[in-house]
């Protein structure tokens, strides 16, 4: 029922802690020697002690029988603490290579995969793992040892009867094999639907989603989407309690049908003077020690295979592709000019989320689909900000096959010189977004190359880009942090002095000088105690804090006010200073002062060149520049 393979897996997470481990089976040992005693003293008690009056025996006995359980107690403790040594370590080191590896994988996998499902894996699954490795693992080899050696006491005190006590074990045993399949496949179906649980409450019980629901007035429907979902998990977790009781059931009646028939045959015996009566009692008090264990472990059994569910959970993570790595001979770029050449670059966001166990991806992607029917509505289209951007709809091509261009980017080539400025323009869905997420190598290309200072940036150290791109997303990321700490982000030894020059530089110094807790602030989740101007310049003042070489922005600015847009652009002109920068370009003042616009139209790169050389082609940068900058012109006059 276990696969040798995953057993195996999760044992070598051990190894570091072998001691620990070694002390607990230790400890297993000797409390199960000093449990074989009692039944002993009461055989001697009642055949020879009492017959004999021996007042002194009679003392002895009555202090080993309180001694050897505080002798027990005191070693269950070692034992709890080499246990939860061991067992603790090594879910801290599942947990903490599961995040690590998870903080590796490639945009791709974050855009395929629902963070409630996440969370799950890294909470609801690895405290499964931790229960069998604490709890479940131990109890197995406890009530091994307990089973070995009460058999091996009762074989020297009656093997007549201890054959006839292990005669029932098969009830015990087939019955644990049926229910320890059914529980399995309970327990990961429960998993999954705690998972989808996760999600909703994810995507709705935050800043977010409460003001998506609150905007659209659909609470009432997602209360009933998530009364769905936990009918679903209250329904499985009835039918799992109902299928443990009936199966505890099956092995309380069969440990009682193997304690009368002992009794039976017992006093058959003692009436026959074949054994005492001392003998019985000791063979009785045994029973309860042989068949305690049979029915621990028929349970830890199905325990067990429930508890590898939650490790297969964890694996199938572990074992997804890391997508983006460093090559064996990365470079450590330190002195970076800021030369961009794209090579007949293309890209699709189709391609596989990873390679890991069985159909991890295509799980993960028919729960989201699965989530959508319940929903009963669809999410995700070329411009939601579902779809991280506006250009990544085909990032979702699998779970929203109404988005038909296949190719985000199609044999795309351009080159920029280092502190260039260049626009990026075109419709919505052209692959202006794609263009900025392979620069910092968030995704490779499907095919050519893209080159900074001539280096490929699949031979370049991914730390060493990150260093020296810098981001400004449309919608700014905040920290649900003080503006210090937002602003340490970008440098975590930055000064008082520095943060301060950085937000004057954005323009941005005096607002905050006039909360009551200065840099101290606290800005809520996502940063919502703050304007969306006010989130944008504290973004560029992170930025100019990591002062990269070079600069990416999505420069929206649409849904700001006037006075908030010409504050931005005031602290968007010394950014730009000495830095390659890639604007996707709103305003016509920075088309304007751009060095290269590059128009872009369904992935294709349809023109390149100068503001005026552009307008004189009459392509596509003429109309777009007629029907969307034209007016924005005719307003400024």
């Amino acid at each position: 029922m276990v696969d040798r393979k995953l057993l195996l897996r999760v044992f070598r997470y051990g190894r570091p802690y072998w001691r620990a481990i070694l002390m607990v089976l230790a400890t297993i040992v000797v409390i199960a020697l000093l449990e074989l005693i009692p039944p002993l003293l009461f055989r001697e008690l009642i055949d020879n002690v009492l017959p004999t009056r021996d007042v002194r025996r009679l003392n002895l006995l009555a202090l080993a029988m309180i001694g050897i359980p505080l002798a027990g107690g005191g070693i269950s403790v070692v034992q709890r603490y080499f246990n939860s040594k061991a067992g603790e370590g090594i879910i801290y080191d599942l947990r903490q290579e599961l995040y690590a590896h998870l903080q590796r994988m490639s945009l791709r996998f974050f855009t395929h995969t629902k963070a409630g499902d996440i969370i799950s894996r890294l909470n609801n699954d690895v405290i499964g793992a931790q229960n069998a490795i604490t709890g479940t693992i131990p109890n197995i080899a406890t009530n091994i040892f307990t089973l070995v050696s009460t058999l091996a006491v009762m074989l020297t005190i009656e093997w007549r009867l201890t054959l006839l006590s292990v005669a029932v074990l098969p009830f015990f045993i087939l019955p644990a094999r049926r229910v320890g399949r059914i529980l399995r496949d309970i327990r990961r179906r429960s998993m999954e639907l705690n998972a989808e649980m996760s999600n909703a409450i994810n995507e709705t019980l935050n800043v977010n989603g409460a003001l998506l629901v609150k905007t659209f007035g659909r609470g009432r429907h997602e209360v009933d989407r998530y009364e769905v979902i936990n009918r679903e998990v209250r329904d499985i977790g009835v039918r799992r309690a109902t299928i443990g009781r009936w199966f505890f059931m099956g092995l309380g009646v069969v440990a009682t049908l193997g304690t009368a028939l002992i009794y039976w045959v017992g006093g058959h015996f003692v009436l026959d003077d074949v054994i005492t009566v001392g003998t019985i009692v000791a063979f009785a008090a045994y029973l309860t020690r042989l068949y305690g264990p049979i029915s621990a472990l028929s349970n830890v059994q199905v325990e067990f295979v429930q508890a590898m569910v939650s490790f297969e959970r964890v694996f199938e993570y572990l074992d997804l592709r890391v997508e983006i790595t460093d090559r064996p001979e990365a470079l450590a770029l330190d002195h970076v000019a800021g030369a961009i050449e794209f090579e007949n670059v293309s890209f699709n966001y189709s391609q596989e989320v990873g390679e890991a166990g069985p159909g991890v991806a295509e799980k993960t992607m028919q729960r989201s689909e699965n989530d959508s029917q319940r929903r009963n509505t669809q999410y995700a289209t070329p411009d939601t900000p579902h779809a991280i951007g506006n250009d990544t709809g085909e990032a979702i091509t699998q779970s929203a096959p109404h988005v038909s261009r296949l190719w985000a980017l199609k044999e795309v080539s351009f080159r920029v010189k280092p502190g260039e400025l260049v626009a990026l323009v075109g419709p919505s869905g052209a692959g202006k977004t794609t263009v900025t997420y392979l620069l910092p190598r968030l995704y490779d290309p499907t095919s050519g190359r893209i080159c900074i200072d001539g280096h490929d940036l699949r031979d370049v150290r991914l730390d060493s880009l990150a260093h020296n791109i810098g981001v400004v997303t449309q919608e700014t990321y905040l920290l649900h942090d003080s503006i210090a700490a937002n602003l340490r982000y970008a440098k975590l030894d930055a000064t008082p002095a520095e943060m301060e020059s950085v937000c004057r530089a954005a323009n941005i110094h005096d607002f905050i000088i006039s909360l009551p807790d200065g840099y101290d602030t606290v800005i809520g989740e996502r940063g919502y105690r703050l304007s969306g101007g006010e989130k944008q310049r504290l973004a560029i003042a992170r930025v100019i804090l990591k002062d990269p070489r070079i600069l990416i922005l999505d420069e929206a600015t649409a849904h700001l006010d006037s006075q908030s847009e010409a504050l931005i652009q005031s602290a968007l002109e010394p950014l730009f200073q000495g830095r390659t920068s890639f604007v996707i370009a709103h305003r016509l003042s920075t088309i304007l002062a751009a060095d290269t616009i590059l128009a872009l139209d369904e992935g294709r790169l349809v023109e390149q060149g100068g503001h005026q050389q552009l307008l004189d082609q009459g392509g596509l940068y003429a109309e777009l520049y007629r029907t969307q900058f034209g007016q924005t012109m005719k307003r400024a006059v």
